[in-house]
């Protein structure tokens, strides 16, 4: 977006309450990460999280390689959200939204969901897969909503909340 900024890491555990409906974990995640920092009065933060729902039922990130193959196996020829919640936050204002994209995956073979496992290692990525990567190329045969979204910031949605700051 041709917007300067910088990356800071903080280490926040991403866990929220079981009795929160699933649309909601993401903002609720986006918030607590941008609550476990302090911006200075010149500071704009941004904070996202991503989750992928199947059937109401979110799948984190893969705990090892035979999560990873599972979750993989449970897309595979189906259609999940992919949820990202994004905080916009300054010391003096707090903006969160989210966005919700639909993915359509082909039928996968168990074959080339090891090799994705194997080669990619998607065990940051929640679904177990980046759709940016290998598995997104072969695999994904329709999405609804933005790319961006799926990859983890729906970039033109934040584009637009910035545009409309006061």
């Amino acid at each position: 977006m041709n917007i300067p900024f910088s990356v800071q890491v903080i280490d926040v555990e991403e866990s929220y309450p079981a009795e929160i409906p699933v649309e909601e974990i993401p903002c609720y995640l986006a918030e607590k990460k941008a609550d476990a920092y302090s911006p200075d009065e010149n500071t704009m933060l941004i904070t996202a999280d991503t989750i992928v729902c199947l059937n109401s039922k979110v799948l984190e990130k893969p705990r090892d390689k035979a999560d990873a193959v599972r979750m993989l196996s449970e897309l595979s020829g189906k259609t999940h959200e992919v949820i990202t919640g994004v905080c916009i936050r300054t010391r003096a204002k707090r903006k969160t939204f989210s966005e919700v994209a639909r993915v359509r995956f082909a039928v996968l073979t168990a074959e080339e969901i090891e090799f994705y496992v194997e080669k990619y290692r998607p065990y940051d990525k929640a679904g177990a897969y980046g759709i940016q990567e290998w598995i997104g190329y072969i695999g994904v045969e329709h999405i609804e909503g933005s790319f961006y979204n799926i990859m983890g910031l729906p970039i033109q949605r934040l584009y637009a909340e910035l545009k409309n700051w006061e």
